[in-house]
């Protein structure tokens, strides 16, 4: 291009309104071509530094984006080994919730076997005084319930810990409960046991002293309270010389009843020349109760008789003056004072 064309000046016309004149700017050709030649150099480096540094940004995205995948691996690495054991913690934990199931199960064993031995000898009025008294929970108790928010996936590893030292002391009770309660059974089984012969040995001996009881000749024996005769040294009825009388002679009419002091066995059921009609009873501690002189008889030897029943009759067979009942209380073979036992 020649230099007097670009020296040449150029017209430009502004035209701002139509009810305006239009407004002429003049400059020369170099400037026309300069200003538009600046605005695209200018453009152009904008878009170069704008690509540069857009490289630059991507780079550095790039590599955090590196990083950050680096530090997922290692953290998915860690979550994986954290997994694994907790995996671990957990076949541990069935494991051992498996052991605490089956001795569970002897314990639930030793409890039936308490309960069975409290049912048998325990005292039911005693534990029902004794009833628990926590109210049972309502469809309503979300109401009354509250406490600080944990998620258990946030503390799962410190769960497990807590649940291990939880299973821990579960079985150290439980080796507690295996040891003391079958110990505590067998000293209970004892106690009772021995409790059981005292009271049977009481019972035997409360039973042998009522039997004694029974059996002691204590009542009178006649209907009558009139003695004729009383036991020791008399005048004899038939002879009158002085003569040893081993019981005591009970008025009374004949046909009278006559009672059993005492329970007893019958051991004899007899007539005979000077007693006449008699009846012994064989009594507890070696006594023996002799009725003399009966117009009948309603026993028969070998007939056990209680106290106060009636064996036979008043009457005056033998050597007799008329109707009485000779009474005596024989000891070890050896009259005694018949008075002395019955009132």
């Amino acid at each position: 291009m020649k230099k007097g064309s670009l020296n040449r000046r150029m017209t430009l016309l502004v035209i701002r309104d139509a009810q305006q004149p239009p407004k002429q700017l003049q400059c020369s050709t170099a400037a026309v071509i300069l200003v538009p030649t600046l605005v695209i150099a200018s453009i152009s480096t904008l878009v170069i530094g704008l690509q540069i540094r857009s490289s630059h940004i991507i780079s550095q995205m790039e590599t955090n984006l590196a990083v950050q995948s680096l530090q997922m691996e290692v953290t998915v690495a860690d979550k994986d080994a954290a997994i694994g054991r907790l995996r671990q913690e957990v076949m541990e934990l069935t494991n051992q919730a498996t052991s605490i199931r089956e001795r569970l199960q002897r314990v639930t064993e030793l409890e039936q076997q308490m309960q069975q031995f409290i049912r048998k000898y325990g005292n039911s009025s005693s534990t029902s005084s004794h009833k628990s008294t926590i109210t049972p929970l309502s469809w309503n108790a979300s109401d009354h319930i509250g406490g600080e928010l944990i998620a258990v996936h946030e503390n799962t590893a410190l769960l497990a810990s807590q649940a291990m030292d939880d299973f821990q002391e579960i079985e150290a009770l439980l080796d507690t409960v295996e040891r003391t309660v079958p110990r505590s059974i067998q000293q209970a089984n004892a106690v009772q046991q021995n409790l059981e012969r005292k009271q049977a040995a009481q019972l035997l001996q409360t039973r042998r002293l009522e039997l004694t009881e029974q059996g002691r000749p204590s009542i009178w024996p006649a209907g009558s309270r009139r003695m004729t005769s009383s036991f020791g040294y008399r005048s004899d009825p038939f002879t009158g010389r002085s003569a040893f009388h081993s019981g005591v002679d009970i008025a009374g009419q004949s046909g009278d009843p006559v009672y059993a002091a005492g329970a007893g066995t019958v051991l004899e059921a007899a007539s005979s020349g000077a007693r006449g009609k008699c009846i012994i009873i064989q009594h507890p501690d070696g006594l023996q109760s002799w009725y003399m002189h009966l117009s009948g008889m309603q026993v028969a030897p070998g007939d056990r008789v209680h106290k106060g029943q009636t064996i036979g009759l008043l009457g005056s067979t033998g050597r007799s003056t008329g109707p009485h009942l000779h009474f005596q209380i024989v000891k070890h073979n050896q009259p005694v004072d018949p008075l002395l036992y019955v009132q």
